[in-house]
């Protein structure tokens, strides 16, 4: 396996999920139309598929967007309130990438291996073909790195 050369922290991330969000993408578009008009700039998005037709959404912004999220959050029930929404901060993003991903089978289970060896509570995953990265509680943060780092001897 190539080595990966690129691995970075973003550290105080914010995950907000919208738990029972619609399946309707005019709602979904409207919700982050509110987000950026309030100059929130989203990070990593997820989306599971719909359970009764209730996708669970989930996206991290900047720990100092932090005040803004939770007022928009307050409108967003107001507008939505079937939706379960949930902020939690405190988070930190590793994330491993490298064009020497692009076709390499089995980064993602060395990765993964490495976050299980370092015990660590994985929040959130999204990837491309050239990269993983992680939402980790800050608490995780030191010994996956140092896990991840070994593994592919960084």
């Amino acid at each position: 396996m190539k080595t990966i050369q690129n691995i970075s922290v973003v550290e105080d991330v914010t995950l907000v999920s919208l738990n029972d969000s619609p399946a309707d993408m005019n709602t979904i578009s409207k919700i982050f139309d509110m987000i950026s008009a309030n100059n929130i700039d989203v990070d990593m998005i997820s989306q599971t598929p719909p359970h009764s037709n209730k996708p669970h959404l989930s996206f991290t912004v900047s720990g100092d967007d932090l005040g803004k999220i939770l007022e928009l959050s307050a409108k967003i029930r107001d507008l939505y309130p079937d939706v379960k929404l949930s902020v939690s901060n405190g988070n930190c993003k590793i994330s491993v990438f490298g064009e020497a991903m692009k076709g390499q089978p089995g980064v993602a289970a060395k990765v993964f291996a490495a976050a299980a060896k370092a015990n660590t509570d994985i929040i959130m995953i999204t990837t491309s073909e050239v990269d993983i990265s992680m939402l980790v509680p800050q608490s995780d943060l030191t010994a996956t790195l140092e896990s991840i780092k070994g593994a592919f001897n960084n």
